[in-house]
């Protein structure tokens, strides 16, 4: 592609933009709303206003919504960090047969259709009798989160030189003080990226939680049983909301990775 003609390049480059406008325009419209006076979805705004994020935050049922997200997002993505950079580490570092299948199984969340995965989960669930409560729940946006992290931490591991770890146990440490002394103080920056991918990736999920949250609600079910009942204004200021997280949680990674690049290159 680098060596394409000038004509492949613009035309790439065009689709490009269009696709980032196409992506972006609804955002540069539910932004404004959220800040409407109007009792109904109008756009542009007829005043300023900050009733949508007042009936938010005075809704016990959207702040009993907020909470589950959060403790949710919060249990769900530490285990999938835990469970997911094991893996990893296991899979970089391990010299086992069958270890490109393994792999390729946990990855499956993100191939398989989340519809698919949905519906295995309700019946996996349903037989260990976790259907409805927050364990399973819990337990759902953890496995959905584990690939996430698998991919931040396995290329993180592939670049952390296997010879300062032989160093250490060379040194008489044991595998868990190398871990802890050694590997995660140089791959901090990825893990804490890893958590951020989970949390956001947990925090956003509504498919899966749809299908087995039974009583709970999160604040993306909520908002999608709003959306069928009816279009409540309110729906936009929890969107600029989402919005908001997530741009600051990607800006934070962005930096504290670019940060460790640049610090990288010094030690180097």
């Amino acid at each position: 592609m680098i060596g394409g003609s000038p004509w492949t390049r613009r035309l790439l480059a065009t689709t490009g933009v269009i696709g980032l406008v196409f992506l972006g325009v609804p955002i540069l419209v539910v932004i404004p709303m959220s800040f409407s006076s109007a009792k109904a979805l109008t756009f542009p705004p007829p005043s300023f206003s900050l009733r949508w994020y007042q009936a938010f935050f005075g809704d016990p049922r959207w702040m009993d919504a907020m909470w589950t997200s959060t403790l949710v997002a919060l249990v769900a993505s530490v285990a999938a960090l835990l469970l997911g950079s094991l893996a990893a580490y296991g899979l970089r570092r391990g010299t086992f047969g069958g270890r490109d299948w393994a792999e390729g199984n946990f990855m499956a969340p993100l191939i398989v259709p989340t519809i698919i995965v949905a519906i295995a989960l309700y019946l996996g669930l349903a037989k260990i009798g976790l259907l409805g409560s927050l364990a399973g729940l819990i337990v759902a946006h953890t496995l959905l989160n584990v690939p996430l992290v698998m991919m931040v931490m396995g290329v993180a591991i592939r670049e952390f030189d296997p010879r300062i770890e032989q160093v250490a146990w060379s040194l008489g440490a044991s595998w868990r003080y190398t871990v802890w002394k050694v590997m995660l103080p140089n791959l901090a920056p990825s893990v804490f990226a890893a958590w951020i991918f989970a949390f956001i990736g947990s925090f956003d999920e509504v498919i899966v939680t749809s299908f087995i949250a039974g009583k709970y609600d999160t604040v993306p079910k909520k908002m999608f049983n709003e959306l069928i009942l009816e279009v409540n204004p309110t729906i936009t200021a929890v969107a600029t909301l989402l919005i908001g997280l997530t741009v600051l949680a990607l800006a934070a990674v962005t930096v504290i990775l670019a940060r460790a690049g640049k610090l990288k290159q010094t030690i180097v």
